[in-house]
């Protein structure tokens, strides 16, 4: 890869910083009623990026000042996150529209979305590091930005978690670099072969650790479902998506550039993670009657699927490809959902019965988005479970897609759960008003309802854009 200093090549990352500063110091300067442009702005620093990324995909893969990777796994990330944001900070409008803490909801969104692109790119531990405390920190505001509720318990949950995270993470990544030498991912992977293997070994586990704790998945998701449950919808579509992407993206490349599994077997680990994450995930779901609560769980058995992919990184052409459209497919099938649920204004199973005839695209965009990551097709999470498992099936890991499947097979029983009273009659208590009360929410809805359909139904293109090959 060509290596330069070109900060013109950063000009995604450079957009959402400067959106977030910029909006931040406008806020404080202007009125409440006229902070919808603070949103405006960082909707506009979204377009940019995507743009950018857009013209940076068509150049040679480089590395920028020594430690950002650009390639087309970072570009991919940088798409899904920018699109992911865009839809964050169009979903929040009914929630934070002429709140006295308008502006800081939507810096902390940006703030936390370049944290997640930069983990997807880092090239370098220390990096790394970095990209971990800014996907985290404004995160931890977030999750506590409402101050109302069980809100401040789910931040103090969230922030514990990922204090302890934090620091197992640096432990992890001050191992790997004595076993190394070096903190680059090349030099890494040169010099850890010459190392003791026992600490390597330990400074990997410590490391995805801290990563397992930004992607929900087992044994460090103990705090999704509560943050998720208690926040507003808003806030937990972004909590429970953009980390995601650049967490798991980064478990990728450190295990397939840094880390040779003949050193450590981290394959089997990942492949173990995977089980025990789609497997907690939906057995927790099933008995959950509050709908944020079951897709708090439904998110972590989502990572379980995507760990699949990450497990059978270099043994399977398809795995990158795999990965990245899946991330795309869950992003916009996750924020449908809780856009669902903001338009709505029901927490519960039963304050959906009867969505249908009340209104009846949003009741079609909730059963998009559900049935969609179950996998059902033409969306595009069938699409993305497709590649996942014959990535899975081609890595030598039969018996995990089989579990995948099982496991996909029987979420659908939850998700019905929720679905099929939308569409029966309403009862009594039930009646009145239910959309057009939000229609930022709704709309967010319904965009990404239909967003998740094109994906489904043109997804190769994506993949090809991403790498697949036929």
């Amino acid at each position: 890869m060509m290596v330069h200093s070109d900060p013109s090549t950063l000009i995604p990352e450079l957009a959402l910083l400067l959106g977030a500063v910029v909006g931040l110091l406008l806020g404080a300067w202007t009125p409440r009623r006229r902070q919808w442009t603070i949103r405006a702005l960082a909707a506009l620093a979204c377009v940019v990026g995507l743009a950018a990324t857009a013209v940076a995909a068509t150049r040679p893969p480089g590395v920028v000042f020594g430690t950002y990777v650009l390639d087309t796994a970072t570009h991919a990330t940088r798409a899904i996150v920018l699109v992911a944001t865009l839809l964050v900070v169009t979903l929040c409008g009914d929630t934070v529209a002429g709140h006295r803490r308008e502006t800081e909801f939507v810096v902390l969104v940006q703030l936390g979305a370049l944290g997640s692109m930069l983990l997807g790119g880092a090239g370098d531990l220390v990096l790394l590091f970095a990209a971990f405390l800014l996907a985290s920190v404004p995160l931890y505001a977030l999750a506590g930005w409402s101050k109302q509720g069980s809100a401040p318990e789910a931040a103090l949950k969230y922030y514990l978690a990922g204090a302890l995270a934090g620091v197992t993470t640096v432990a992890g990544v001050t191992l790997l670099f004595g076993v190394a030498g070096a903190t680059g991912y090349d030099a890494v992977a040169d010099g850890i072969t010459r190392g003791p293997g026992g600490a390597a070994a330990v400074g990997l586990v410590a490391v995805l650790a801290g990563l397992a704790f930004k992607a929900g998945a087992v044994p460090a998701h103990f705090w999704v479902p509560d943050v998720a449950d208690g926040t507003p919808p808003a806030v937990a579509a972004a909590l429970t998506t953009l980390p995601k992407i650049g967490a798991l993206v980064a478990i990728y490349r450190l295990l397939d550039t840094a880390i040779p599994s003949g050193i450590v077997d981290w394959p089997l680990v990942v492949a173990i993670l995977a089980a025990a994450s789609m497997t907690l995930g939906n057995l927790a779901a099933f008995a959950q009657t509050s709908v944020l609560r079951l897709l708090g769980y439904s998110t972590v058995s989502q990572v379980g699927y995507l760990l699949m992919a990450v497990a059978v990184a270099g043994r399977a052409p398809l795995a990158q490809p795999a990965l990245l459209f899946y991330l795309a497919a869950y992003a916009v099938t996750n924020v449908a959902a809780f856009a669902v649920v903001a338009a709505t204004a029901q927490r519960t199973l039963d304050g959906h019965r009867g969505l249908f005839r009340r209104d009846p695209l949003l009741a079609v965009a909730l059963a998009v988005a559900l049935l969609g990551l179950v996998g059902t097709p033409p969306t595009a999470v069938f699409l993305g479970k497709l590649v996942v498992f014959t990535a899975g099936v081609n890595g030598g890991l039969p018996w995990l897609v089989v579990l995948a499947v099982l496991n996909s097979v029987a979420s659908l029983f939850y998700y019905l759960r929720w679905v099929a009273p939308a569409f029966r009659d309403p009862e009594p208590d039930h009646e009145g008003p239910v959309t057009r009360v939000r229609p930022w929410a709704r709309g967010t809805a319904l965009g990404a309802a239909a967003v998740s359909l094109l994906l489904g139904v043109g997804g190769g293109v994506v993949l090809a854009a991403f790498g697949a090959t036929t």
